[in-house]
């Protein structure tokens, strides 16, 4: 609210969105913390209620910090940062009262990064992440400590003395249980595996996995701790045309949409420290009044704004990958797939799930099983080798069980993934 935020100063980009996020207050931030904390502590009963509400114990602290419209300003007009000291000062406060009020043990994230920003910060606009990283927790571009007036306009330790307590003065940097970044793709084709065009090293995409691991162990290395902070893709998707986005992003079919959800999803399980996984969003948001009914503000769901699936829904509930798509004739392809209700439907059915990978010949005919392998992850993945007859089609097919509570969108019991060519020979 407006009475938590400072004045916001008219033009240099300043809209009334941004007013709201323009200093808030870290104390009032720290109040509202508290205040959430208490009432969802699996013991709070409201009243006119005979029972408690749910406990919450998983929580990230702001959104997109680095980013001109969620806090603001990110730098002031001779490019020293601002947001970076302001998030500290969230940080601090909404964790310690989030300790206090007995979700210490809970999962507690830092960062929820966009992936993107300027090199050159102004007001409102955002803020390349990495270098956001560097200010929040106090050091140069060469990941020494910041000193003299360098440090004292961040609003960080100036003495060697001072920087013996920024770890201890700043426990939600270093004791968070991970870190929450938006990991989303950029490029001309938004490729999982492709750098943005101009190789900005700042960046904190997929992509950008590898650096943004160094950048944090860095990071916490500069102040003695050993700490590897796991990494939770907390908001990721791929905008679609149909409906074009009002967003000026990069637009694939929905079918590209689905092999490059399942190849982001592959990477992210490849990697030990990626912890968790996001889907943006479930439906398309309509346009704003006055555009044409085909056009979204922001289209990366599953379904259009209509509720009608897009190809990416189905590669969603079951995602399908495939790392190598051709090889010798007898030799073995790697299938990786997930049921994604899969854990669900044995926890209402206490059967371990199946699911059938699937084949057809590049010349046509029926699909047959080759492999009915057994999920045994408690996530619903599975990776197994597959030898194929030759070149063709691959794809999965998952029944949902009888008794099961979820039921698919469809109605439909079974459900099958995207499909994958594969070359033989």
């Amino acid at each position: 609210p407006l009475w938590a935020t400072k004045r916001a100063p008219a033009g240099r980009g300043v809209t009334s969105r941004t007013a709201h996020d323009y200093e808030p207050s870290a104390s009032q931030f720290g109040s509202f913390v508290e205040a959430v904390g208490k009432r969802y502590d699996g013991h709070y009963t409201p009243a006119g209620s005979s029972t408690p509400l749910p406990d919450v114990r998983f929580w990230a602290i702001w959104d997109e910090p680095n980013y001109g419209f969620q806090l603001a300003p990110q730098a002031t007009s001779k490019g020293v940062e601002v947001a970076p000291e302001l998030y500290r000062g969230l940080v601090d406060h909404g964790f310690s009262a989030l300790r206090a009020t007995g979700h210490g043990h809970d999962t507690i994230l830092i960062g929820d990064t966009a992936p993107r920003g300027a090199n050159v910060p102004g007001v409102a606009n955002g803020m390349v992440p990495l270098r956001f990283l560097r200010a929040l927790y106090c050091v140069g571009s060469n990941f020494r400590e910041l000193r003299g007036s360098a440090a004292a306009q961040r609003d960080c330790p100036t003495t060697a003395g001072a920087s013996r307590r920024f770890r201890a003065q700043n426990p939600g940097l270093f004791d968070a249980s991970g870190f929450a970044a938006h990991l989303y793709t950029s490029g001309q084709d938004s490729r999982p595996n492709l750098r943005d065009p101009s190789n900005e090293h700042d960046y904190a995409g997929l992509v950008d996995l590898p650096n943004l691991e160094r950048t944090l162990d860095r990071l916490n290395a500069t102040y003695g701790s050993h700490s590897h902070l796991p990494i939770y893709n907390t908001e990721f998707g791929f905008q679609t045309d149909p409906p074009r986005s009002q967003c000026g992003c990069v637009f694939l079919s929905p079918a590209t949409a689905a092999f490059y959800m399942n190849w982001s999803e592959y990477i992210e399980w490849s990697n030990s420290r990626v912890h968790s996984d996001a889907q943006y969003l479930l439906y398309d948001a309509p346009g704003p009044p006055g555009h044409l009914s085909t056009e979204s503000v922001f289209s990366s769901g599953l379904l259009l704004f209509s509720g009608a699936p897009k190809a990416d829904f189905s590669a969603f509930e079951l995602p399908l990958y495939l790392p190598s798509t051709s090889t010798r004739s007898g030799r073995l392809l790697e299938v990786w797939g997930q049921v994604r209700p899969g854990p669900y439907a044995k926890r209402d059915t206490g059967a371990a799930q199946q699911v059938q990978i699937q084949f057809q010949s590049s010349s046509g005919g029926a699909w047959t099983t080759l492999s009915t392998p057994t999920v045994t992850n408690s996530a619903g993945y599975f990776k197994v080798p597959v030898r194929f007859p030759s070149s063709g089609s691959v794809r999965l097919l998952w029944t949902y069980p009888s008794g099961f509570t979820f039921l698919p969108l469809d109605a439909s019991p079974v459900v099958t993934s995207r499909t994958q060519a594969i070359r033989i020979g």
